[in-house]
Parts: C-alpha cells; sequence; structure tokens
C-alpha cells in the first residue's frame, strides 16, 4: 500500500489543523492506520492510530482530547484532527500503516509497521 500524507501548515498555538493520508494500491479495510511525528533531534514517536475498521483507537497522553484519529473508507483517507495545538506540536507528521494480527489491535510500535507516508510539516508558533 502506497500512503500520501497532506495538510500540515504553518499555525499559532490554539489553532486547529487536519492532516490527511491518502492510501492506494491495498485494501484499506485490511489496514490498521496511525499517525507518528518526529520533531527536530527526537525519536519518532506515536501519536494516534486506530485498529483495523477504526473498532478501537489509541493516543498519546500527550495528545489525548485534543487529537483525533478518523478514517473515510469511502476515500481510503485516513485523518488526523488536531485542535487546540501548542509549539510542542511542532514536528514531520507520518501516517502508516500495518496489518496486525487481530483485528481490534491497535498498534504503536513504528518498528511493526511497514509502510509509511513521506511526512507533512506542521509548525506551530506561539
Amino acid at each position: 500500500v502506497q500512503l500520501q500524507a497532506s495538510g500540515g501548515g504553518l499555525v499559532q498555538a490554539g489553532d486547529s489543523l487536519r492532516l490527511s493520508c491518502a492510501a492506494s494500491g491495498g485494501t484499506f479495510s485490511s489496514y490498521a492506520m496511525s499517525w507518528f511525528r518526529q520533531a527536530p533531534g527526537k525519536e519518532r514517536e506515536f501519536v494516534a492510530g486506530d485498529s483495523i475498521g477504526n473498532y478501537n483507537t489509541r493516543y498519546a497522553d500527550s495528545v489525548k482530547g485534543r487529537f483525533t484519529i478518523s478514517r473515510d473508507s469511502a476515500k481510503n483517507t485516513v485523518y488526523l484532527q488536531m485542535n487546540s495545538l501548542k509549539p510542542e506540536d511542532t514536528a514531520i507528521y507520518y501516517c502508516a500503516a500495518n496489518r496486525p494480527k487481530y483485528r481490534t489491535l491497535v498498534v504503536t510500535g513504528k518498528d511493526d509497521f511497514g509502510y509509511w507516508g513521506q511526512g507533512t510539516q506542521v509548525t506551530v508558533s506561539s
């Protein structure tokens, strides 16, 4: 499956952004999707993820209550709605796909993902 992320930009603290990740070349409904981010000088970290069919979702503590992962199966697209953005949310955001063993499993380890989008930059100014 190929992934194409978009929607990043430069915003002010407190603003909102919605990232999109369009999937092609695979059966979208058979993949669990996640978003990761990587700030300069830091490790790539898990942000939000869902299980196959968006049955379950998980969020990093740092974004819980502010970010929401969702998907539109008709468009083969997964979204990350980001509200109340903070300067510490500044990073390159990547979408990723995997096919977990269990349909209800949300995978959070970056080494478990075999498919990655190219990343989209999100910059939040204070």
